[in-house]
């Protein structure tokens, strides 16, 4: 029987199991941590109750992934959930850019620029399983099926978010914008860094911000689950140092860093793939702080009490700011602080009137200094009296989260820096990405296309390529 090994159970990871156990492989999945599922986890980690996602919350790329509707994670207890307001970024006169699921209820929460955005984002939007089955292919391994469609997406998504955000002309939607496009976690002045930002606006209007019920660890659930239905296995505390490490298998799949690959995989790399691997840069950090909160937050913006995520980082010539400075290594006073409040659409992870509340801010990579009061006071710059309303916190730090999770190089939690050229081509160009150059061997983590999200596109990209492989 045709046998594969899958080293690492991220999203990406299980979803390359998942493809080669449905076509009848013999699939065993290690993972070196305790539990499966990378940073597609949630546990209870201040009070017995309080569900808080370890990293993966929102979803709007997810819920619409082709591989995940393909194999029907539904039928596996996989459900999505939707606040009453999608994303909000509040500005200090307590007004606030305000994002809903649907583009008409957006335009006029948005008003003079309400037309500006419909007519960017209202007919991608309406095409968004087409755009994205595209768009998550390697950009050089075939010619898109509606390339039409792709070219007025990349028309605007080459561009640098500070070009896009001209668009607007008041501050709520400029910074509306920035917000999301702060997404790519690199300087907002720099060509394409529209792309993420445009892409999670199109996926967002098409299939909302979702979280998933019960938690992100639904997700790798749900895979898992697929997974032992076709025969698969998972094993847990295995890891893996070396490819000598591993019994025969006729397809290894690595859902690992391009640093890590180069080094399980050694001598056997091509010198000129393992100097691909060791040049891949990775993008700055972040720092994580979960919150109980009674009551929930007093934003003074009022749709933010009702929004599943919102920005914190103030206009859009801060957020510029911001994201140059940690770009370049200095931590802000202020940085970009990203909250969910994922209990307004799945009340099951709140305990009576207290509320798990997600947070994270972007910070220099390898940041070893303490951010969780800036976090904080970012918090109550848009929410006085939210310290008031603390149970208790848990911290992970940018140094704590490549212990956490390997693939967080220096705290990188999107599995590469978003330069112009890793966003077209990662981790190295190549038709074949995933292709180590060792056969039966590839890389399927999010340093590989499409990139980061808990979306499982790469893992299902890479199984694809090796069946064709297999059956050549």
């Amino acid at each position: 029987m045709t046998s594969a090994i899958v080293v690492g159970s991220g999203p990406n990871g299980l979803a390359a199991a998942a493809r080669l156990a449905r076509a009848g492989l013999e699939v065993t999945v290690l993972e070196a941590a305790d539990v499966p599922g990378g940073g597609t986890r949630t546990s209870e980690q201040i009070l017995p109750g309080l569900l808080h996602d370890h990293c993966s919350a929102v979803h709007q790329i997810a819920a619409g992934s082709p591989f995940f509707n393909e194999i029907d994670l539904g039928s596996h207890g996989l459900n999505w959930l939707s606040a009453p307001v999608d994303c909000v970024h509040p500005l200090d006169d307590g007004s606030a850019g305000v994002l809903h699921q649907s583009i008409d209820r957006t335009v006029e929460a948005l008003g003079l620029d309400g037309k500006r955005w419909h007519q960017l984002f209202a007919s991608m939007s309406d095409r968004f399983g087409d755009l994205f089955a595209d768009a998550s292919h390697p950009v050089l391994s075939s010619f898109p099926s509606h390339p039409l469609l792709l070219a007025r997406f990349g028309a605007a998504a080459l561009l640098p978010a500070t070009t896009l955000a001209r668009l607007f002309r008041t501050d709520q939607a400029k910074a509306l914008f920035g917000g999301v496009a702060a997404h790519t976690y690199y300087r907002l002045d720099r060509p394409l860094t529209s792309a993420v930002g445009m892409m999670l606006v199109i996926a967002g209007h098409n299939q909302g911000w979702v979280v998933a019920e019960g938690g992100s660890q639904s997700i790798t659930d749900a895979l898992i689950a697929d997974i032992e239905h076709h025969r698969g296995r998972i094993e847990t505390r295995h890891r893996v140092r070396s490819i000598n490490d591993l019994p025969a298998a006729d397809v290894v799949m690595l859902d690992v860093s391009p640093s890590s690959a180069a080094a399980i995989l050694g001598n056997r790399l091509p010198q000129r793939i393992a100097r691909s691997y060791r040049r891949f840069k990775h993008g700055p950090g972040a720092y994580k702080v979960d919150f109980a909160i009674e009551h929930g937050v007093p934003w003074t913006a009022h749709h933010a009490r009702q929004a599943g995520t919102v920005h914190l980082g103030g206009t859009f010539a801060e957020l510029q700011a911001t994201e140059k400075a940690i770009h370049n290594g200095v931590m802000p006073d202020q940085p970009f602080v990203l909250v969910s409040q994922q209990y307004l659409a799945d009340p099951g992870r709140s305990v009576g009137d207290v509320h798990p509340l997600w947070t994270y801010a972007h910070v220099p990579h390898g940041y070893t200094g303490d951010a969780t009061q800036a976090i904080i006071d970012q918090i109550e710059r848009f929410a006085p009296g939210f310290r008031d309303r603390i149970v208790g916190t848990a911290v992970r730090t940018t140094t704590e989260m490549s212990v956490y999770n390997e693939n967080y190089v220096g705290g990188d939690i999107i599995g590469g820096a978003s330069t112009p050229t890793q966003l077209l081509f990662r981790p190295r160009v190549s038709r074949n990405p995933y292709a180590t150059g060792v056969p039966g061997v590839y890389i399927c983590s999010a340093s590989t296309p499409p990139g980061a999200g808990a979306h499982g596109m790469c893992g299902a990209n890479a199984a694809a390529r090796a069946l064709a492989e297999l059956e050549r």
